[in-house]
């Protein structure tokens, strides 16, 4: 548990599914899927090893062409890293408006953390890297940003697709004339403090009209944790293109054979009893091409190719000679992302939240095929800021963080039961007992008397309990409205902690918290993300 002005942060790994608390847990029958575990420095020395073997000096100088030097940034360390054999730790984001939810400086800060413990642990440069996928097209994803704004309600701001009917890159669509507009109505939720003028004048320069979201979001995270020796680097980049164009036709001619490496993995995931986080689809190639409808996954058809929304066709010759004339045409999906990436940059470990760690269990093999061993998957940490404030009403309720964490409706009733007066409650509990008491004895009675006495005897148990259920809910609607001004504070707080009944860092705007409390947020964000290698 972390400190920050006027809140604690409650730290943890984030949940996931059943596969992922395996991982967690070092569950021996998961180490074939994810390789050795991220909590021993014996992992991360036998990746060095690996990357070494494919990494010389020329191809970490590539590398370094891609990286994005943020402000703030150190331009020393990268050439430390050409000159003394560095590795890197990866994560990465697809853009979202205004930097999305808090997560993602999440990813960032663990990176952070565990490329400083294996610098020092290796005795050699470890950059941590953000990858930003502008290639994404998910643009309803990508287009909003949730906030709890100075009212204390949930606001949704968003920005609307240029064309609806097409799904291209996100870096192939710049914000329209109403950015300033949309800028402006997500500044009017937040506070005017000490701290805004920073991150005002940061968000109207990073989303205005002509800037893409990658842009914009590329803007506000290099500001943000360029300090803390974060490095960047985008899938559109011209070097991440012009050096994965071979691996990526190399992937096309290779389809049939990866889409059965990778289903070799998805049965034997299967037959453990584990759900697979991303599906492995008849025909599919794990690449996009844009075409008529945006950004659209290429199938295999007969002898040739299909995308999969327009319909169109096109041999192989035909996708070559599109990625020609434009290698950002061309792109890999999210199980071949990884791969490009590690085949690109000296990765020793890859940090992700619980749905990339549940894809990751799925590429090992998969990895293998493109002769490449699989970087550590290594777990973001979560992070639930609870303000002073909130951490007032809770302490009034007696409750914990945990406790908010279902409908509020339950949460009210479970409140209300406890407000209800000690006096009503006693004789709800003597009434009970004395019905059920009164009753058994009955049974045990009118039994001598006719045997088929003794259902009626329990209809009129369940009658009567029943009946007693129903006066209680009428009691404690009853204190719900004696107790209406508390139980709105609750709401509140629930608001803060799990907004749309999700954990505030996957939906709160980080800039709920920073122009409120500055920049110390992410210090202490940074400083709670320990590392422990054994």
């Amino acid at each position: 548990m972390g400190k920050a002005p006027n809140m604690q942060l409650i730290v943890s790994y984030p949940g996931g599914a059943d596969l992922v608390q395996a991982y967690l847990r070092n569950e021996a029958d998961v180490s074939r899927f994810f390789g050795p575990h991220f909590s021993t420095l014996a992992a991360f020395s036998s990746k060095a090893r690996e990357v070494d073997g494919r990494f010389d000096r020329d191809a970490r100088e590539r590398a370094a062409e891609a990286v994005l030097i943020p402000e703030g940034g150190d331009a020393e360390r990268l050439e430390r890293f050409v000159d003394e054999g560095g590795y890197m730790v990866t994560t990465g984001q697809q853009p979202a408006l205004f930097g999305g939810p808090m997560y993602s400086l999440h990813k960032a800060l663990t990176a952070a953390r565990l490329a400083e413990a294996l610098e020092a642990a290796l005795d050699r440069p470890v950059l941590p890297l953000f990858w930003v996928s502008s290639e994404d097209h998910d643009w309803d994803e990508a287009n909003h940003v949730d906030v709890v704004g100075v009212d204390n309600e949930l606001h949704r701001v968003e920005v609307a697709a240029p064309n609806p009917d097409v799904s291209p890159p996100l870096h192939r669509i710049p914000l329209g004339n109403g950015a300033a507009e949309t800028v402006a109505e997500f500044l009017a939720h937040l506070p005017d403090t000490e701290f805004s003028d920073e991150y005002f004048t940061l968000l109207r320069a990073s989303f205005g009209p002509g800037h893409t979201l990658a842009d914009g979001f590329h803007a506000t995270l290099q500001h943000l944790l360029g300090r803390f020796g974060v490095f960047f680097t985008d899938a559109a980049h011209p070097v991440v293109k012009r050096d994965s164009s071979a691996m990526l036709l190399n992937e096309l001619e290779r389809a049939e054979e990866m889409e059965g490496e990778l289903r070799k993995t998805a049965t034997a995931l299967e037959a453990a009893g584990y759900a697979l986080q991303v599906p492995v689809l008849e025909g599919g190639v794990n690449l996009f091409l844009e075409g008529p409808a945006g950004r659209e996954r290429l199938y295999r058809e007969n002898a040739g190719y299909r995308l999969r929304t327009s319909g169109e066709r096109l041999s192989g010759e035909d996708i070559r000679a599109r990625h020609g004339a434009d290698p950002c045409v061309l792109s890999p999906n999210v199980l071949l992302r990884p791969v490009v990436e590690s085949a690109l940059f000296p990765t020793l470990a890859y940090v992700g939240g619980p749905s990339e760690m549940a894809y990751f269990a799925q590429l090992r093999e998969y990895f293998d095929a493109h002769g490449i061993a699989m970087p550590v998957v290594y777990p973001r940490w979560s992070a639930t800021p609870v303000e002073r404030k909130i951490q007032k009403v809770l302490d009034k309720f007696g409750l914990d963080v945990e406790a908010l964490d279902r409908p509020f409706h339950e949460v009210a009733g479970d409140v209300a039961r406890d407000e209800m007066p000690a006096d009503v409650r006693a004789a709800l509990g003597k009434v009970r007992g004395a019905i059920g008491t009164g009753l058994d004895e009955l049974g045990q009675a009118v039994k001598k008397l006719d045997t088929t006495l003794a259902g009626p005897v329990q209809s009129a148990r369940s009658q009567a309990f029943s009946a007693l259920d129903d006066l209680e809910r009428k009691i404690v609607q009853a204190v719900k409205r004696e107790s209406e001004i508390a139980l709105a504070q609750l709401a509140k707080a629930q608001v803060h902690l799990y907004p749309y009944g999700k954990p505030a860092e996957r939906v709160q705007s980080p800039f709920y918290y920073l122009t409120r409390y500055g920049g110390s947020v992410l210090d202490a964000l940074y400083e709670s993300f320990a590392v422990n290698l054994s």
